[in-house]
């Protein structure tokens, strides 16, 4: 299982704690590989400064003032329903996140993709920490154990720029307009926050579409069938 998800995208935390739970509940759990990737959304945001959740809404999408509140209240009154808490959006910043899935993209490569993941949102949503400069992902190296030294090289070289550029675009071809996205079993493609009841039903299909259930032969043993159950004769 993949997703693709954008580090200050509210609904994409809270979309991969929607799959999570759906993972957790699903009967064949230890089955189930689930990979993160990046979709990054703010590129054309400069990487020298960061913008109040209330000014980027209103800048890039033309919310504000009470209604910028309501959404945004909304979505952290659904997380914490969920068990999700704190998630803080309103209070926030955003920025370029390009070096924030680069780091991503370093540390999935030593083996921490979960991990990672799971460290940047709640720094982000948990804590309302900024993710966005050198420094910043540095300390949160340190959080992961990273070495911080090759982490500063990898980024400061950009060495995963490329990757994570090719990792949209895959989305992208797969059919993603926008973040989250998840996608099972490489057949089913699910665009949005769906909630875990609608993910745990999607695992148990592409299960049984994967493990289809096989008859055992019975012999002769008695049945009943569409046009009603045979008497048993008696010997």
């Amino acid at each position: 299982m993949d997703i693709w998800s954008e580090v200050t995208c509210p609904w994409c935390g809270l979309g991969r704690h929607r799959l999570q739970r759906a993972v957790e509940r699903f009967e064949h759990a230890g089955e189930v590989g689930v990979v993160h990737h990046s979709f990054p959304l703010s590129s054309s945001f400069p990487e020298d400064r960061t913008f109040s959740v209330r000014e980027a809404l209103l800048r890039r999408h033309g919310v504000g003032g009470g209604q910028a509140d309501a959404s945004t209240r909304r979505i952290e009154a659904l997380a914490a329903a969920e068990g999700l808490s704190p998630y803080r959006v309103l209070d926030n910043q955003v920025g370029n996140t390009d070096l924030a899935h680069e780091f991503l993209a370093h540390a999935s490569a030593h083996g921490k993709n979960q991990e990672a993941w799971d460290v940047i949102f709640g720094a982000y949503f948990g804590r309302a920490q900024p993710v966005f400069s050198l420094d910043d992902l540095l300390a949160l190296s340190d959080t992961l154990g990273l070495d911080r030294e090759q982490t500063r090289q990898a980024l400061a070289e950009r060495r995963y720029r490329a990757q994570v550029r090719d990792d949209a675009a895959h989305a992208q071809r797969l059919g993603a307009t926008g973040a989250p996205f998840i996608v099972v079993d490489s057949r089913y493609g699910v665009p949005g926050a769906q909630d875990s009841d609608t993910l745990l039903d999607l695992l148990r299909r592409a299960w049984n579409d994967t493990y289809p259930l096989a008859p055992v032969a019975g012999g002769d043993a008695p049945a009943c069938g569409p046009d009603g159950c045979a008497v048993p004769a008696h010997g």
